[in-house]
């Protein structure tokens, strides 16, 4: 396989220097293409407005009318931390105010994904007025088309990219429509849930709802650590509304001003909510969320979200760490299968990889194969598909993608040419689901391989790692590792600084059998400082020049905080 290539972020040192008084911040925000002070600061009223939305004075009205004359109003969610902070949010608001309301969610391997005839006939066993859809339903034509023709009127709310036909829903608000005008296309399912609650709340107040019927008033900024928790877990571009939106979450949740379910995760994660970075919803809380949707059944996360006392809470909590105890020990096995197959194909390639994976074992389990696309991409930097046989027979498939190659729009070039094939898609650019039948696997890997290496003209992938270049022993530091964390959220395409240098290693010893925690040195000094390469065995000599790219982190240890680098990449010189 190729070397990583090191680019360093090109930076404006005029606009730098005007963005921040602490030169260091300064190159780092202009780095990621902020040109003026006060795109800086994240506060609530520097949100787009929810006017530009398309169809959303629509379905605020269809909402409000069915909350004041008391309709039946069921939402229909998605199975994953999006989905489940989704129907979460809606749920809450629409309780608060005096509303008609129910959730379902489908069980992913019963009924699949999307508001489905299927779970469209399950919702109708409850004579619902209204169906609202939150983090799906702009590709449900049929299952739409099958609640209208019941007589209950649908309204969608959804972020993922329509259809060319859109399904014939009362309402669709979604801000990736052709013909929305909403500034910002990033925001992911619970956003968009939010903006439309936003606007519900104000309708129901100008028209004295709450009021006449003895309600609390919701305060909608209650709820934004349930966006912040969503829109992490759902690795969507981080523009400054998703920035804004996951900033004020963050801090309510380090405040303590946040619900007793996301408490009780931070409990059963043993980690300081306190303390709460982006990193940490990403890695330890949305993983336990999302754990219920991938093994067994995503109400237990949305019941957490929902408590509203600590014990009940923690019991949800409990329960899906427990799950979450079981998912990992399914995706350490199938990880090591799946790391099998790629050595295998290397073997019978030469020592080469195709440009795309795709990777398929009767007995991997469908809930656990989007993470083992995950890890297998970041390992082979190559776009991966990984696949596991559903109860009917089909194979379901969930990708994974890297920089430069759209998954989704693969997938449709795929379909083009080879029609039939796939039985059913959809996505993002960087991540992708399908299903097809077990006897098309092997065309659709031929396939997937080479339009992806069409892609990269005919290029084997190079994984780019992008810096904020080099740190000198002054700016290698405690001060500047808070300053880092301090102007956070960091997220995709606004990543989290990472700086790089050439290091010996000095002393390294393995911690919890995989990480490895070392003592470094700049080769050009004597300055040495803490690291730790986790999930990597390294073996040195002190001898040995090292290029690393790393993040400056702060380790609390025994109410003691202390710089140590994270290294992200590293590789001798």
């Amino acid at each position: 396989m190729q070397k990583d290539k090191v680019k360093r972020r090109s930076f404006d040192q005029t606009i730098a220097c005007a963005l921040h008084e602490k030169p260091l911040a300064g190159r780092v925000l202009a780095g990621r293409g902020l040109q003026h002070a006060d795109e800086v600061l994240l506060q609530n009223n520097q949100l787009p407005t929810p006017g530009a939305l398309a169809d959303y004075k629509q379905a605020v009205s269809l909402l409000s009318d069915a909350v004041t004359q008391n309709k039946k109003i069921i939402i229909v969610g998605d199975y994953d931390a999006d989905g489940a902070t989704s129907t979460a949010l809606a749920t809450h608001v629409l309780r608060a105010a005096g509303a008609n309301v129910s959730y379902l969610v489908p069980n992913r391997f019963e009924f699949g994904y999307g508001l489905s005839p299927k779970i469209v006939e399950v919702a109708l066993k409850d004579s619902p007025d209204l169906i609202l859809t939150v983090d799906n339903g702009i590709a449900s034509i049929e299952g739409v088309q099958a609640a209208v023709a019941a007589g209950v009127t649908v309204v969608v709310t959804d972020h993922h990219l329509p259809p060319e036909v859109l399904p014939q829903a009362d309402a669709i608000v979604n801000p990736n429509r052709v013909d929305c005008q909403f500034p910002s296309k990033n925001i992911c399912g619970v956003g968009v849930i939010f903006y439309v609650m936003v606007g519900l709340v104000r309708k129901l107040t100008n028209e004295k709802w709450f009021e006449q019927h003895n309600l609390t008033l919701p305060n909608m900024a209650d709820y934004l650590d349930l966006v912040a928790l969503g829109t992490v877990a759902d690795v969507v571009p981080f523009d400054r509304a998703n920035r804004i939106l996951v900033d004020q979450g963050v801090k309510r949740i380090r405040a303590d001003r946040t619900r007793p379910g996301i408490r009780a995760l931070f409990t059963v994660a043993a980690k300081r909510q306190g303390w709460c970075q982006t990193q940490d919803l990403g890695f330890f809380i949305a993983p336990r969320l999302n754990a219920a949707g991938r093994l067994a059944d995503m109400t237990v996360g949305i019941e957490c979200l929902l408590a509203t006392s600590d014990s009940e809470a923690l019991a949800y909590a409990t329960e899906l760490n427990q799950i979450n105890s079981a998912r990992r020990s399914i995706q350490a096995g199938m990880s090591k299968e799946a790391d099998e197959q790629v050595a295998a194909l290397v073997d019978q390639l030469g020592g080469e990889l195709p440009a795309a994976l795709a990777l398929y074992n009767p007995n991997w389990h469908e809930g656990v194969v989007g993470i083992v696309a995950g890890k297998i991409k970041e390992r082979c930097h190559r776009p991966v598909f990984a696949f596991a046989k559903s109860e009917d027979g089909t194979l379901k498939g969930s990708g994974r993608s890297i920089a430069g190659v759209h998954i989704r729009d693969i997938l449709v070039e795929i379909v083009a040419s080879n029609p039939g094939m796939l039985k059913k898609f959809g996505g993002h650019a960087m991540a992708a689901g399908l299903s097809l039948q077990e006897s098309d696997f092997d065309a659709f890997s031929k396939a997937f391989a080479e339009r992806v290496a069409i892609k990269l003209d005919g290029k084997p992938p190079t994984r780019e790692w992008l810096t904020d270049g080099e740190l000198d022993d002054e700016e290698m530091c405690l001060e500047n590792a808070e300053l880092m964390q301090f102007l956070q959220p960091w997220g995709q395409s606004f990543e989290a600084p990472q700086f790089d240098d050439v290091f010996h290693i000095e002393s390294v010893k393995l911690v919890g059998n995989a990480h490895s925690k070392m003592i470094i040195r700049r080769s050009n000094g004597q300055l040495k400082v803490p690291a730790i390469a986790f999930n990597r065995q390294i073996e040195a000599d002190k001898n040995q020049r090292f290029r690393a790219v790393y993040r400056l982190d702060v380790n609390h240890y025994r109410n003691a905080s202390s710089l140590q680098l994270l290294i992200e990449y590293l590789e001798p010189e």
